[in-house]
C-alpha cells in the first residue's frame, strides 16, 4: 500500500508524506502567563458584553450569552485577579483573541463518559503549562509556597472566586472538605496514599490548617517535593479531588451538619434506608470523574462549562457566569457559549461520525489507523487533521505475573521468558502496518527483533515443543497465552492480532478474545487478566503509571492498601516501586532525573512491553476552530479548551 498520497501538518510545517520519519521537534519550553504582547489578537472585533469596571487594569467582558439575564455585574462574578489563561507555553500556541458564541460538537461511545469533555472541563489546583511538568503555575489556587524542607505547603486562593452558583469559594470549603470528608472514616475509609507522606499507603496523613479565610496550609512529617505536581496534573486530579467541595451546598446532606429530621426526610425522599446517609453523599458529591454524568446537573462547579440538560443521544452543557479565567484583552473565558456531547454506540460509529463533519473537536478516539480516512474526508467535512504528540505509549502489553496460576507464575515470572518475547515482536513490522510509519521503537526495553535467540532462551527454559508445535510449561502441558482486549482505542485490535502471530511464531499458543470494556475493568480488578493491551503514560514521569495494576495486580493492592490486601511483592518489584515513589515525591528537576533509573530497571526486567514511543496522534477539528495548538501532546489541547473560538 502506498503512503504517500496524501500531505498533513505536523508541527506547523506542510510536508508530503512518505509518513515514516516524520517527528516532532524539540521538547517546548514553559511560559509565564500571557500577557499582552504574547498574544496576536484576530481581524474579527473583540467580544462585546456588559462587565461593569476593570480588574487589574483589564476592561473586563463577558459573552452576549449572558446579557439580559439578571446577573450581578462580571466584576462581582469574577476573582479580585482573575487568572489570565495559560494552559499552553507560548511556543505552543500563538494565543489570539476570540470572538464569543457558538456550540462545540464532541462525540463519545461510553455512555456517561466524554474524554475530551472531561479533559476540557476539569479544573486542577494549580496547572503546568502544557502538560510538561516543568513549570507549576497557579489556576483554582491563585498561588501556593513551599517550605525550604518541602515539608510545608501554603496555598493563597482566589479572593472573590464563586461557584457556578454564585456563593463564595474560600478556606471555608476546604476545612470541610478536608476534616469532614477526607478524615470522615465512614466517607473516606480507606486513605488516599497520595495525601500521605512521602505518597505511600504507610506514610502519616498530612497535617491542616486554615490560615485565614483565603489562605491554607497542608504539611507531612516528611519532605513531599512532588506533592505540587500531583495537585497540578497527576492522575488528571481536580480540585475536588478530596481538597476542595462546595461546603454550602454538600453540609445539608452531611450527618454531622444537617438537621436530623431534614436529613431523615431527605433519605426518605431520595429512597434510601433510614442509616445510608453516606450513600446519599457520595451521591450528591459529584467529583471531577463525574462531570459528564447526569448527576453533575445543578451541582455547585468551578468549570468553563457545566451540564445542563441529558438525554439517550445527546449531553448538553453551557458556559459557566462565573468561570474565574479571563484572556489577556479582560474578556472573560470561555469564548464558545455550548458544548453538544453526542453518544454513539460504538467507536466505528465515532470515526462514521467525525468524518461526515459532525463533530467540531476529536481527540480521544482518533488513532492512526484512520488517518487515510480522516485525510480523504478532511474537505468534504468541513475539518482539519493535525498530527501532535501522543502522551501515552498507545499499546502496551501486559502479562500478569501474579494471576492465580502457579504453572503461569513460574513461567511468566522468569525474566528469560520476558525477554524473549519482546525479542520476538517485530517493532518495523508494527510501526508500519499500524502506526504508518508515525511512532519510534520504544528505547527503555531493547528492541531488536530476533527470533532465533527469542527460541534460545526458551529452550533454555526448558520449554520444548510439544507433538503439535507448541512450547509445553514445566507441567508437561501446553502453555497458553489468552489476551482479553477491550476495544478502548481502534488500534488495540489489529496490534494484538499482530502480537498473536508474532508469539506463534516462537511456538506460544497465543489466543485473543474482546470483551465489553466494563467487563475488562472488573476482570482487571479481580486479578483475572491473564493477558492484556492498554496504554500507560511513560511519556509523562509525573503520572507515576507504569502499569503496576495490569502485570502485577496483586502486588500493586498489596502497596496500596499497606500490605493488608494482594500480595507481598518480590525485592526487585518493590525496588522498582521505591524507584517510582522516589520520582513522585521529588521536586520536577530532581524528579526528571530519577525517572532515569525508572526506565534502567524497566529495560533489565521487562515488567511489561512498552515497544513503541514517540507515536504521533491524529487531532481532528473544525476548520473554522481558532487557538488551536499545534505542537505538543494532543490532549494539552484540550486543556486549553476554554481558549477555542469559532472563527466568523
Amino acid at each position: 500500500m502506498k503512503r504517500s498520497f496524501w500531505c498533513m501538518t505536523v508541527t506547523g510545517l506542510l510536508i508530503s508524506a512518505t509518513l515514516s520519519g516524520c517527528f516532532g521537534g524539540p521538547a517546548a519550553q514553559p511560559a509565564k502567563e500571557p500577557t499582552k504582547t504574547d498574544t496576536k489578537e484576530n481581524t474579527a472585533a473583540p467580544p462585546t458584553g456588559g462587565g461593569g469596571g476593570g480588574s487589574g487594569g483589564m476592561e473586563l467582558k463577558q459573552s452576549p450569552m449572558l446579557d439580559g439575564k439578571g446577573l450581578p455585574a462580571l466584576k462581582d462574578r469574577l476573582p479580585d485577579e482573575p487568572k489570565v489563561a495559560n494552559e499552553m507555553p507560548a511556543d505552543m500556541l500563538k494565543t489570539e483573541i476570540g470572538t464569543y458564541g457558538g456550540t462545540l460538537r464532541t462525540v463519545t461511545s461510553v455512555i456517561g463518559w466524554d474524554a475530551d469533555v472531561f479533559v476540557m472541563s476539569n479544573e486542577p489546583l494549580l496547572n503546568t503549562p502544557g502538560i510538561l511538568g516543568k513549570e507549576i503555575t497557579g489556576n483554582v489556587l491563585k498561588d501556593y509556597k513551599a517550605s525550604a524542607d518541602s515539608k510545608e505547603f501554603t496555598f493563597i486562593m482566589r479572593k472573590g472566586l464563586k461557584w457556578s452558583d454564585g456563593k463564595p469559594v474560600t478556606s471555608e470549603d476546604v476545612k470541610f472538605s478536608i476534616e469532614d470528608i477526607l478524615f470522615n472514616e465512614e466517607l473516606t475509609p480507606v486513605f488516599p496514599a497520595w495525601l500521605r507522606a512521602g505518597g505511600k499507603a504507610d506514610g502519616a496523613p498530612p497535617k491542616f490548617k486554615v490560615v485565614d479565610e483565603y489562605t491554607f496550609q497542608i504539611s507531612f512529617d516528611q519532605p513531599y517535593g512532588g506533592f505540587p505536581i500531583r495537585l497540578a496534573i497527576e492522575s488528571w486530579r481536580g480540585y475536588s479531588d478530596y481538597i476542595l467541595k462546595p461546603a454550602h451546598f454538600l453540609k445539608p446532606f452531611h450527618k454531622k451538619y444537617a438537621d436530623p429530621k431534614q436529613l431523615e426526610a431527605k433519605l426518605k425522599e431520595g429512597q434510601y434506608g433510614p442509616d445510608d446517609w453516606v450513600k446519599m453523599f457520595n451521591d450528591k458529591d459529584v467529583t471531577s470523574r463525574e462531570l459528564t454524568k447526569p448527576e453533575a446537573i445543578g451541582f455547585p462547579v468551578l468549570y468553563p462549562w457545566m451540564m445542563v440538560k441529558r438525554s439517550d443521544s445527546t449531553t448538553d452543557y453551557e458556559r459557566n457566569p462565573y468561570y474565574f479565567k479571563v484572556d489577556a484583552k479582560g474578556n472573560q473565558l470561555p469564548y464558545i457559549d455550548k458544548i453538544q456531547s453526542a453518544l454513539v454506540q460504538n467507536i466505528e460509529m465515532v470515526t462514521m461520525k467525525t468524518i461526515a463533519g459532525e463533530v467540531d473537536f476529536s481527540r480521544e478516539s482518533a488513532a492512526l489507523i484512520k488517518m487515510p480516512l480522516y485525510k480523504e474526508n478532511e474537505k468534504k467535512g468541513g475539518y482539519r487533521t493535525l498530527l501532535s504528540d501522543m502522551h501515552v505509549t498507545p499499546t502496551d502489553i501486559f502479562l500478569n505475573e501474579t494471576y492465580n496460576d502457579p504453572t503461569w507464575r513460574k513461567v511468566v515470572q522468569d525474566v528469560r521468558f520476558r525477554k524473549a518475547l519482546s525479542l520476538g515482536l517485530d517493532r518495523k513490522e508494527i510501526i508500519d502496518t499500524i502506526y504508518y510509519g508515525f511512532a519510534e521503537p520504544g528505547k527503555m526495553e531493547d528492541p531488536t527483533y530476533n527470533v532465533n535467540e527469542a527460541n534460545k532462551l526458551l529452550d533454555e527454559m526448558g520449554m520444548k515443543k510439544g507433538a503439535d508445535g507448541f512450547r509445553l510449561a514445566p507441567d508437561g502441558k501446553k502453555f497458553s497465552i489468552a489476551f482479553e482486549i477491550g476495544a478502548q482505542a481502534p488500534d488495540i485490535v489489529p496490534l494484538t492480532q499482530l502480537v498473536v502471530e508474532f508469539w506463534k511464531k516462537l511456538g506460544i499458543d497465543v489466543t485473543m478474545k474482546t470483551i465489553d470494556q466494563t467487563l475488562w475493568g472488573s476482570r482487571r480488578d479481580a486479578n483475572e487478566l491473564q493477558a492484556t493491551m492498554i496504554w500507560t503514560h511513560t511519556p509523562l514521569w509525573y503520572m507515576a503509571d507504569w502499569g503496576q495494576n495490569f502485570w502485577g495486580r496483586l502486588w500493586r493492592l498489596w502497596l496500596d492498601t499497606g500490605g493488608k490486601q494482594g500480595e507481598e511483592p518480590p525485592a526487585d518489584v518493590k525496588k522498582f516501586y521505591d524507584l517510582v515513589d522516589k520520582v513522585s515525591t521529588s521536586p520536577p528537576a530532581e524528579a526528571i532525573k530519577a525517572i532515569e533509573d525508572v526506565k534502567k530497571e524497566m529495560g533489565k526486567n521487562y515488567w511489561y512491553f512498552v515497544h513503541i514511543e514517540n507515536v504521533k496522534q491524529p487531532l481532528i477539528v473544525n476548520a473554522k476552530l481558532g487557538n488551536i495548538p499545534e505542537k505538543g501532546f494532543a490532549i494539552a489541547a484540550n486543556f486549553s479548551g476554554e481558549q477555542f473560538f469559532f472563527k466568523k
